[in-house]
């Protein structure tokens, strides 16, 4: 083969980096690149857009270089004022923005009281927005990780999860401690839901010491909560969470639902986003097979409050809801994933089942915030806000109204539109975007191309597919930020393709439950499909496909190449090489059960089929390999694994590890020098279509 080299020294090298000590990557399109970074930092990317209960107020968080910044206008976008959050301390950073149940008071959590050793550390600040100018009022002292701030009804007491006594984040995707001390034992995190007193300022703790909750909610009356929990370690038990209430004056809570224990289409699956009916009587969640905290899509359960029988309410639906609202008893707002697309609809509940009516559809991405800030019902009219962005159109807050007829939305009054105009004049520097679709063994499949800049049709280009990561979730479109992404290979001169295969979002559980037990071969022969559909349509070389992707997309993306020699370069993000010696390394082992179906110990054939490792001979794809040095999620011990393998075959290939970061990286200079490095290996290998 080609690529297939005798010199391994000279082919096969380690780079550890740590910020801001960089080597640039060689590349003949250097300015070039530097152009599509600095266009990605130009963005702004409101996040946590929260609308206040009378729905005549919004507020939102911007990250800038010099600190967050907290934004209140009103719903039309009008009369916007920024919050005053720390005079010395600039580079401070906010988050989870919400309204009192009054209108008349925003809390949020920041660092901005720290000290500069200590930046870690988040309080609750309070916003009286009766007064002029807005001044943040620190309310708490605390000493520990604070997140997921929210007023219980009557706007007396605030509620958060809460480690005490440790700032280290939370979550698989975070950076892991040092892992030193007694394993399992030492540095264990205990996160609990607290409670504060306004009135005082002071945190206590709720919850049982010895669960771990990852999501809550208030019941109507604020007497009681609904929260989805597990034993510590958090980072693992999620995939075992069940759901408990628990009464306000009550040490103790009661389990309503264990996945693991009830029969039917929820058994041994996941559960997230608890919401209480407006009578309290029941509690409508989502469930389904979930590969990471956060993505949330399923289909919709109800369970009555006091326990009993759990009812999956949307059983075949061909979309994948992932947020819900209450707006009467009977009624849901519902927010799905819809193939590659976003759509709002209206859910009726009878006899056991819900009925959907769709409101609207958008092609993008819609970030909806907290379910409970992200609607307002007032009288006949129901308003909502989100985040809107679309591969041509970068981030803006936007809103609408629904039409209301005794609780139930009838309409859309307002189309949403934006109302801020934080990106006005941002054009992008890659090509258009096309939702395709196609059919393999029975499926529909459905994914999005980007077309290279400046398209020419009478060119011919070579074709980059980027696979997501889950593999339970789904590509929909979205304003890129800095970091490695297909946004910039599209800028580059490259059509990119973003499958949407089985395993993924957006069809319903059958779709997303078709790789289960048969991790990377249905779903690649999928996306092979796919390629071949996009390939009779346009100009694209064969010759000169890449393959590329993230965490499930890195694991694919060192999979896929050991399987078919159609990808000629690719690039592997915090990839899995081993599934078996996987099992053993990472920090999450809980939910490779409901994948697999079993543990590696229990069924190692199922684990050994679908890793890479074990066809390594087949792969001679040059590749790139990308990761985090504290990576618990996908640990670095995968990709050292694959790097050796492809360099004793004599491979080209390069190993770089980021130093401190996690799955998700958090240095800019290690995300910018990501994308930098993957933009210059296709470059290599693949050239361009200029």
């Amino acid at each position: 083969m080609k690529f297939t080299l005798r010199l391994p020294l000279a082919v096969a090298t380690l780079l550890i980096f740590a910020a801001p000590a960089f080597a640039a990557p060689p590349s003949d399109h250097n300015a070039e690149i530097r152009t599509i970074l600095h266009r990605l930092g130009e963005a702004q990317h409101p996040r946590g857009v929260a609308l206040s209960p009378d729905g005549t107020h919004l507020a939102w968080i911007v990250h800038t270089d010099n600190g967050d910044r907290l934004a209140i206008a009103n719903f039309d976008g009008s009369h916007k004022q920024v919050v005053a959050l720390h005079k010395t301390f600039k580079k401070c950073k906010a988050r989870d923005a919400v309204w009192s149940p009054n209108s008349k008071t925003l809390a949020f959590l920041s660092n901005c009281g720290s000290d500069t050793h200590h930046h870690a550390q988040r309080d609750i600040y309070l916003v009286d927005t009766t007064t002029t100018p807005l001044k943040a009022q620190r309310l708490t002292h605390l000493t520990g990780y604070a997140h997921d701030l929210d007023w219980a009804p009557g706007g007396k007491t605030l509620g958060l999860l809460y480690i005490k006594g440790d700032t280290h984040q939370s979550g698989a995707t975070s950076p892991t401690k040092e892992r030193v001390g007694v394993i399992g034992v030492s540095g264990v995190q205990h996160q609990q839901m607290a409670v504060v007193d306004v009135a005082d300022g002071k945190a206590h703790t709720l919850t049982p010491y010895g669960l771990f909750v990852y999501e809550f909610t208030w019941a109507p009356k604020g007497n009681r909560l609904a929260y989805i929990a597990a034993p510590p370690p958090g980072a693992n038990n999620w995939w075992v969470a069940k759901l408990y209430t628990q009464a306000m004056n009550a040490a103790q809570p009661r389990v309503v639902v264990d996945p693991g224990k009830v029969r039917g289409s929820l058994h041994g699956l996941q559960i997230a986003l608890p919401r209480f009916s407006p009578d309290g009587s029941k509690i409508a969640f989502i469930g389904g097979l979930m590969s990471d905290r956060g993505a949330t899509a399923g289909d919709i359960y109800i369970v009555p409050a006091a326990g009993g029988d759990v009812v999956d309410v949307t059983p075949g639906i061909q979309m994948s809801p992932s947020w819900l609202a209450w707006t009467n008893n009977d009624h849901l707002l519902v927010s799905s994933i819809a193939g590659g697309s976003s759509r709002v609809s209206l859910f009726t509940l009878h006899d056991g089942h819900a009925s959907g009516h769709p409101l609207f559809t958008q092609d993008a991405s819609i970030g909806n915030g907290k379910a409970a800030s992200a609607i307002a019902l007032s009288g006949n009219y129901a308003d909502f806000a989100f985040v809107h962005s679309t591969f041509d159109r970068a981030p803006e807050i936007y809103t609408g109204r629904f039409r209301m007829n005794d609780g139930q939305p009838t309409g859309v009054s307002s189309k949403p539109h934006a109302v801020t105009h934080l990106n006005a004049g941002l054009k992008p520097l890659w090509g258009k975007a096309e939702s395709v679709t196609w059919t393999d063994e029975g499926y529909d499949v459905q994914g999005w191309l980007l077309f290279p800049a400046h398209y020419d049709p009478h060119k011919t280009y070579p074709m980059i597919v980027y696979v997501h990561g889950g593999p339970s979730w789904a590509v929909r479109p979205s304003w890129p930020r800095v970091g490695y992404g297909g946004a910039p290979l599209s800028a580059l001169g490259y059509f990119v393709l973003f499958p949407n295969p089985r395993g993924s979002k957006g069809q319903g559980e059958k779709f997303a439950q078709a790789v289960r037990r048969d991790m990377g071969y249905g779903d690649l022969r999928d996306i092979l499909a796919g390629v071949d559909t996009v390939e009779k349509k346009y100009p694209i070389d064969d010759n000169r496909l890449g393959l590329t992707g993230w965490s499930y997309g890195g694991f694919m993306s060192m999979f896929a190449p050991t399987q078919t020699r159609r990808f000629k370069a690719v690039v592997a993000g915090a990839g899995v090489s081993d599934w078996k010696s996987y099992y053993g390394e990472n920090s999450i082992d809980q939910w490779m059960i409901p994948f697999f179906g079993a543990s590696v110990y229990d069924a190692p054939k199922v684990y050994a089929k679908s890793s890479a490792i074990n066809f390594i001979k087949n792969q001679k794809a040059p590749t790139l390999i990308l990761v985090g040095e504290r990576d618990a999620e996908c640990p670095a011990p995968q990709s050292f694994e694959y790097w050796h393998a492809l360099r004793a075959m004599g491979v080209p290939t390069k190993l770089v590890v980021y130093k401190g970061e996690g799955h998700h990286f958090m240095q800019p200079a290690h995300r910018r020098d990501a994308l930098e490095r993957a933009l210059a290996w296709f470059q290599k290998y693949l050239g361009t279509g200029k």
